[in-house]
């Protein structure tokens, strides 16, 4: 590698350690890197670096954030995760795999992932604020719920990957793609809960990996501020439940600012899944109309927006565009080819696109790593279904990550908690993701094929 391709590496490396040890948005050093790299090694231009700002991630972020924001001040995700909780009978461990449930068969039907993650992960996140659940787990088995679907044979995802391969005069089965998807995913989800179960145990942490039917306390230092950690926390607020032995309270009158609500909420739903119409325009208009029923809450709901998300999934998404345009990444994906040992081959890439997609386009990236691997599974010493199965997964799983948009959803959603401290959390699973996953789809995927 060239110094023009490796200072950059090094830049992102010590923008995670300026961001860990002070209180700084890490999407702030992004623009800053972006500009010095775009500008002084690639003689770019403002508009040139900012060519592949996420505009279209940003007004998910604003539109969900808008919209489901009005719906939690007017009582309506109240309303909807009370009906949850009385569909289970109050079985407080079965709601999270309903969640996961539901994000598969969306992304399955078509929706992607970060469509299926910002109409799912509010209802899910106050239910975890309602029983006291690790608001990590709720939001990781969401996530993993909606990548567990997103290789459906319809699904967008799934088309594209198979176009790659049968483009590159090869073959695969697209069931074969979707239930190794479906598997590595809820294999995750499994080792999720039973992992924080017992860390929780052993470290007595304040959530539980299941939640439980407890009375909450009413007070408490919680930023309930759908935002990111800027430098301070948000306000105080607690949900309290009253002294029972179930979640399932008395079905309460629904009023008609609610009705509207889930009006809105339904009409959502059919013109994103479909009709396919962008999520974040619905859900800024449906939020618009929801402000007119209290305009004097619109200056909250604005300031509600999770701008401080906004700012670090756009500063670190332009950064990792920057580092593909120096060619830091294809020279990376070019370097596991030169490596020889197809088995060794395949891991590598898993890496760099588990890594890679950790921060960038999990789409683009099926698009730019998988024909890297098209020469060497044209050889036939690897199974080719097993190979794309392993890098497509890769890189859809690590979307945990608080840069990418379903983390960044689950981070802006997340009720009742420390937001540095789930920050962090979050990040800290993400790199246990990054670590793990890709080793356990080259196992799985690639090594047990090849045994058999």
């Amino acid at each position: 590698m060239t110094s023009i391709e490796i200072l950059p590496l090094i830049a992102l490396v010590a923008m995670f350690v300026i961001a860990t040890f002070f209180p700084i948005n890490i999407g702030i050093l992004g623009f800053i890197g972006a500009f010095a790299v775009g500008y002084f090694a690639l003689g770019y231009d403002d508009k040139e670096i900012l060519e592949a700002f996420p505009s279209s991630i940003v007004l998910t972020i604003v539109g969900v954030t808008y919209f489901f924001g009005m719906a939690k001040r007017n009582g309506t995700i109240d309303l909807l995760v009370n009906s949850c909780i009385r569909a289970v009978h109050g079985r407080v461990t079965v709601v999270p795999w309903v969640f996961f449930f539901v994000a598969s068969v969306l992304t399955a039907l078509g929706t992607f992932s970060p469509a299926a993650v910002a109409l799912i992960t509010p209802a899910a996140m106050a239910f975890a604020a309602r029983t006291r659940m690790s608001p990590l787990v709720m939001g990781i088995m969401t996530i993993n719920g909606a990548h567990a679907g997103a290789f459906s044979p319809i699904s967008v995802s799934g088309v594209l990957v198979r176009d790659i391969v049968e483009n590159n005069g090869l073959s695969i089965d697209p069931w074969t793609l979707f239930f190794a998807s479906y598997g590595i995913n809820l294999l995750l989800s499994v080792l999720t809960v039973v992992g924080y179960a017992a860390l929780s145990r052993m470290r007595g942490l304040e959530y539980t990996a299941t939640g439980t039917t407890k009375p909450l306390p009413t007070t408490g230092s919680r930023d309930d501020s759908p935002s990111l950690p800027s430098g301070g926390s948000g306000g105080t607020q607690v949900l309290a439940r009253p002294t029972t032995t179930t979640l399932v309270d008395a079905p309460a009158p629904v009023t008609r600012v609610q009705k509207l609500t889930l009006f809105l909420t339904a009409t959502l739903l059919v013109l994103v899944l479909v009709f396919h119409l962008p999520i974040s325009f619905i859900a800024i208009a449906a939020g618009a109309v929801l402000a007119f029923t209290d305009l004097k809450k619109q200056s909250e709901a604005i300031a509600g927006i999770s701008w401080s998300t906004v700012l670090l999934v756009a500063g670190m998404v332009t950064y990792i565009s920057i580092l593909e345009e120096v060619g830091t990444i294809d020279t990376l994906a070019h370097f596991a080819i030169t490596l020889g040992a197809p088995m060794l081959v395949a891991l590598v890439l898993c890496y760099v696109i588990g890594v890679t997609s950790a921060f960038a386009s999990s789409t683009a990236l099926l698009a730019a790593v998988i024909p890297l691997a098209m020469p060497l599974l044209g050889t036939g010493a690897l199974p080719v279904v097993g190979v794309v199965a392993a890098l497509a997964i890769s890189a859809t799983v690590v979307d945990v990550s608080p840069f990418s948009t379903n983390g960044a959803l689950v981070l802006a959603n997340a009720q009742n908690i420390e937001r540095p401290r789930f920050y962090r959390q979050l990040l800290v699973n993400a790199g246990v993701v990054v670590a793990v996953a890709p080793a356990l789809c080259w196992l799985v995927l690639v090594i047990a094929p090849s045994l058999v």
